[in-house]
């Protein structure tokens, strides 16, 4: 009879860095896992329609929704996020966005690692921000 190794996913905060409840510093993944790279997810909506011109805050909300969506397709959740990519319009003031992801990052018993870019400009003007994100899951 074959065994299937089984995953490990490891947060640390190692002694010497900064520990902070909202991020994660480093994250370390062995044996089985299935992992989910998931591309810039901007405020729009299945139509292609943007959502929240002009508010960050609401531009996040769909941001987030949409990265629900794309990890559920793959078969996780929020939950199984390692490491976000934050792209913020350098206009833009990202403490309404990160309110946003607080909100859904409460319910994480992880922290992902987290890194936050401040760009000239996006693919579309009325775009304030962008986030790609990593998951795995233990198989």
């Amino acid at each position: 009879m074959e065994t299937k190794a089984k995953g490990e996913i490891i947060y640390s905060n190692p002694e010497g860095l900064h520990k902070n409840p909202a991020y994660s510093q480093m994250v370390i993944t062995k044996g089985s896992l299935k992992t989910i790279y998931i591309g810039g997810q901007n405020a729009v909506d299945k139509d292609g329609q943007i959502i929240g011109k002009g508010d960050i805050k609401a531009q996040a909300v769909q941001i987030l929704n949409n990265l629900k969506i794309a990890l559920a397709d793959g078969g996780a959740s929020l939950s199984n996020v390692i490491k976000w990519n934050v792209y913020i319009l350098e206009s833009q003031d990202s403490r309404a966005a990160l309110q946003a992801f607080q909100e859904d990052m409460k319910t994480m018993s992880h922290p992902p690692i987290i890194t936050g870019i401040f760009v000239s400009s996006l693919a579309q003007p009325d775009f304030l921000l962008e986030m790609d994100a990593v998951a795995v899951v233990p198989e």
